[in-house]
């Protein structure tokens, strides 16, 4: 059937299902590039303008375009792509550095979360369990969008961002342990989902495992992939051989039940210590930046959905507002507390703000397992994305209110 002819086209509805995703791309392009540029007109970080493209097209307003399999893709891609760019462009020495201060603000940062988010939960009649999953939800951070605005304004390679970095990635390790351990305790309902039993050992020792796979591919298997690459008879053989690297990392990190966003991310370090980092980074940001990324971020706008916000707008507005502000605090505290004055802490905690794809999946997974009940999903994804928009905006005015004094190295606590 997929391979008939449709009437008076000639054509199959195969090749119409596949034109009809080119088009689909095609808007999105045009769409998001003209809102990226407005936005940035406007002051704003385009990553804005895009995000609202999705919003705009997608089941919240207009319903032209759904984020159907083969989107998704595209913006798993372009998450990758962007993580990997990061990686590049960070700065090792302060990522080691400032990692006790990363390893605080991200603790700090888990906890805020949960307790404020998931007594908010409680105050609106959630069931107990069902509000520590939504504070487990919103104790993850998902760094790309600050990376992104981190990368516009020049301060992905200070002090500040390195911290941020280290702690979205501590974040992201903690929150996969706090999903497992809360599907763990589901017990009998995971088994009702059809969910094999989690065994916390296994996770933590696949986990480390992947780190340790990571500190060998940083000190030497990296290096010598790049410089195998170099040497094959192929055009851009050694950009081939950095997105082999990037996308097989974050295959690996996907497989420890972390994010791939964290593998293509020290994918990126461990090729910035060769001497292709500079060929790889002109080469990647077109690749990335042409077609992927701004799938990524329009692919957040298309999640959203305004179905039975009448019932459910109290919620919506106290988790924004807490999602917001419990990052913000916890981390900016965590930051206090190493050291930090109180423009960078204002910066760091605006920096951990947004839950973007990271949020959006340990949501979806833990709707699957029936962590979440489905009155409450759509709502859960609704806060996710508007705390997604609002935290590129935070963050480039604690940017802009960063004195370019102190904007500088300086020893850690």
């Amino acid at each position: 059937m997929l391979m008939a002819a449709l009437p008076f086209s000639g054509i199959t509805v195969k090749e119409a299902v596949e034109m009809t995703f080119i088009g689909t791309l095609c808007l999105l392009l045009v769409l998001t590039t003209l809102a990226g540029h407005l936005a940035n007109r406007m002051g704003v970080p385009a990553v804005i303008g895009q995000i609202l493209v999705g919003i705009i097209v997608g089941p919240a307003v207009l319903n032209w375009v759904q984020l159907n399999s083969i989107l998704q893709i595209f913006s798993q891609i372009g998450v990758v792509i962007l993580m990997f760019i990061g990686g590049l462009e960070s700065n090792l020495g302060l990522l080691k550095k400032y990692l006790r201060p990363a390893v605080v603000v991200a603790i700090i940062g888990v906890i805020f979360p949960i307790v404020m988010i998931g007594a908010a939960g409680l105050a609106f009649s959630l069931k107990p369990f069902e509000a520590i999953f939504v504070g487990v939800v919103f104790s993850a951070t998902s760094v790309s969008i600050s990376v992104e605005v981190l990368r516009d304004y020049q301060s992905l390679d200070t002090k500040e961002g390195a911290t941020i970095l280290g702690a979205a990635v501590a974040d992201d390790i903690i929150g996969v342990i706090l999903l497992s351990v809360m599907i763990g305790m589901m017990g009998t309902q995971g088994a009702k989902a059809g969910q094999s039993p989690v065994n916390l050992g296994l996770v933590f020792l696949e986990q480390l495992l992947f780190f340790g796979v990571t500190y060998l591919m940083v000190k030497w298997i990296v290096p010598y992939l790049m410089r195998a690459g170099e040497k094959l008879l192929m055009a851009s053989s050694v950009t081939i051989t950095s997105m082999v690297i990037c996308l097989g990392m974050a295959w690996l990190a996907n497989l420890a039940g972390l994010s791939g966003a964290v593998g293509a991310f020290f994918a990126g370090i461990a090729v910035a210590h060769t001497p292709y980092r500079e060929v790889i980074e002109n080469h990647m940001e077109p690749i990335g930046y042409a077609l992927f990324v701004p799938m990524f971020f329009a692919g957040i706008g298309l999640n959203m959905s305004f179905a039975n916000l009448n019932h459910s707008i109290g919620l919506v507005i106290v988790l924004t507002a807490l999602a917001c502000l419990s990052k913000l605090t916890g981390c900016g505290l965590g930051a206090l507390i190493n050291g930090f004055d109180i423009h960078s802490s204002y910066m760091i905690g605006s920096g951990m703000i947004s839950r973007g794809e990271m949020g959006l999946i340990t949501a979806q997974i833990g709707f699957s397992v029936h962590l979440l009940s489905a009155s409450y999903y759509s709502d859960l994804i609704l806060v996710i994305i508007l705390s997604t928009i609002v935290a590129p905006l935070l963050l480039k005015n604690a940017i802009h209110h960063l004195p370019q004094s102190k904007n500088v190295d300086v020893p850690a606590v």
